[in-house]
């Protein structure tokens, strides 16, 4: 399973990126804002300083909503460099994207995925990775982990190339979860990933190792 970090924020990614085990980065307008990062120009650079830390796929979104505007952003932004892969949002316009962009060989993102008939729909349209939304079934009182399990299984069925990215993890627990469902990616914020970390056995056992060491 890979990981990925889900920040605009540099030094936390970083920090991910320092473990060894981070695998890519996805971005999205909010999270620019929270970083301050504003208007244009400031975040293609953004973008480019994301890729030159890690190695792997940089999510970058589109805003349009027709289908001219959001081919003319998501060329712009798959030409600032070879990590970037187009964010596309699941409407109507972004699936006819997506199959544009597949055959002009640009990697998307399908974002704002709720169900399995949209995940099939992005998967058909070529996506390279599909992201549906957990923690927010999960805040309308839908099992989240659930959706997960079953796009993997269809697209298993139907060996579509699209990438399971599970998106909006709130807490560690997720990451497991979505583990066991088959996921093919996790995008979360850095704490969920040093939560795996954290085992109070792990901390009992070093602490006896580092006392019996110290005994005179």
């Amino acid at each position: 399973m890979k990981f990925f970090i889900d920040t605009a924020n540099l030094d936390q990614i970083r920090e991910g990126n320092d473990l060894g085990i981070l695998d890519g980065v996805t971005t999205n307008p909010s999270l620019m804002a929270k970083e301050g990062i504003r208007g244009q120009e400031q975040i293609l650079n953004h973008y480019k300083a994301i890729c030159d830390i890690v190695d792997g796929d940089v999510s970058a979104e589109v805003i349009a909503t027709d289908f001219e505007g959001i081919v003319s952003e998501g060329e712009h932004l798959a030409e600032l460099h070879p990590q970037i892969v187009v964010k596309v949002p699941m409407i109507r316009e972004g699936v006819k994207a997506i199959r544009y962009f597949t055959d002009k060989g640009i990697k998307t993102n399908c974002t704002l995925v709720f169900s399995a008939g949209q995940a099939i729909l992005a998967a058909k349209a070529g996506a390279t990775y599909v992201s549906p939304f957990i923690g927010r079934l999960d805040d309308i009182s839908t099992n989240g982990i659930e959706l997960i399990a079953q796009i993997v299984d269809i697209y298993r069925y139907y060996d579509f190339g699209t990438q399971v990215l599970a998106a909006s993890i709130r807490h560690t627990m997720h990451i497991l979860e979505c583990a066991e469902a088959g996921a093919d990616v996790v995008t979360c914020p850095l704490d969920p990933i040093l939560g795996l970390l954290k085992h109070p056995l792990t901390d009992i056992g070093l602490a006896k190792f580092l006392a019996d060491h110290n005994k005179k």
